[in-house]
């Protein structure tokens, strides 16, 4: 006889998800641009904002994200999103093996930095196998290696006044250059002990479709959180003047600011 027992609540939160997500299997996974523009598929998500933020609470916000072992890594990492920003200025840092690279960092700090690769890769680390888990309806363990975002934060000495940090991205979301992508998380998700700016996946460099050279991994938030390509990292007191005023590209489309899983 088959036992029930009440969810936890973050197991309540990812079923809750999935049932919204669900039906995208059933359109072939139709890819976040199609979703985005249909009618549905954004009030699902955002219909969802207060149930995660609810739970989150009960949860709490520092609660790690499940990390597994090397045995339980996915054949293949497929890529989310664009695949290559395909823009002049990408392709020179691709041709450069990166080496021409440079990550902005401002906004309410007290000191700004523009930091090489070589820079980003020599702030304290960390390793972790986890989960990606996507909107689209899949998901893939991988092995990422990452400077934690918490050191950046403490290296640019974040002013007390800021409460988001915001991701500027190279890959343009349409015909138009300067419509590039961008995402928003807030100072407790940004120094939480997984989040990173991953540089490497699977013991090898980051590759172009997975974001290269560096793309955002918090673990405890669906895939269209964890931004590809960052050239940039503001942290703000509000993103009201930023795109849309939602705090990222698909949430001014209609997705959920605070995707929780």
């Amino acid at each position: 006889m088959k036992r029930w027992r009440r969810a936890h609540p973050r197991h309540a939160r990812r079923t809750f998800l999935r049932a919204g997500v669900g039906a995208v299997s059933g359109l072939a996974l139709a890819g976040c641009d199609n979703l985005s523009r249909s009618e549905w598929f954004p009030k699902v998500l955002d219909a969802a904002t207060s149930v995660n933020a609810a739970i989150a609470n009960v949860v709490g916000r520092r609660a790690l994200a499940q990390e597994f072992s090397a045995e339980d890594r996915s054949p293949t990492f497929r890529s989310n999103g664009t695949a290559d920003p395909a823009t002049a200025q990408y392709a020179a840092w691709v041709a450069s093996g990166f080496a021409t690279y440079t990550l902005d960092v401002g906004g309410l700090c007290a000191h700004p930095q523009r930091l090489t690769l070589a820079q980003v890769r020599d702030l304290p680390s960390r390793t972790q196998i986890t989960r990606h888990d996507c909107v689209e309806g899949w998901s893939a363990i991988a092995k990422w290696k990452g400077a934690r975002l918490a050191a950046l934060l403490d290296a640019v000495a974040v002013k007390p006044e800021a409460r988001y940090v915001v991701f500027y991205c190279a890959d343009p979301m349409s015909d138009d250059p300067t419509d590039l992508y961008y995402e928003s998380i807030d100072l407790d998700d940004a120094r939480h002990e997984q989040t990173i700016l991953a540089y490497e996946l699977n013991d090898a460099p980051l590759p172009v479709p997975n974001g290269a050279p560096i793309r955002l991994r918090v673990e405890r938030q669906l895939g269209y959180k964890h931004a590809k390509y960052i050239t940039g990292i503001e942290f703000v007191a509000s993103f009201a003047a930023i795109g849309g005023g939602r705090g990222g590209y698909w949430e001014d489309q209609g997705y959920q600011w605070w995707a929780g899983i």
